[in-house]
């Protein structure tokens, strides 16, 4: 009776590729956090404060 339960809900437990899908999503989560990153820091104003904090920082 165990090993046709085994069988049958095998498949369905299997986790087979989940490593995968972890990673895929991690990257994406990553990749669109680098995207919002870049475009916040390319804005006029924060290149401005950054600008003027780095001056101040070497003066």
């Amino acid at each position: 009776m165990h090993r046709l339960i085994a069988q049958l809900v095998g498949p369905l437990g299997a986790d087979d590729g989940s490593h995968t899908v972890e990673y895929a999503v991690g990257t994406l989560a990553a990749a669109g956090f680098g995207t919002v990153l870049y475009k916040v820091v390319q804005s006029t104003s924060i290149t401005t404060q950054l600008t003027k904090l780095i001056s101040e920082a070497l003066n």
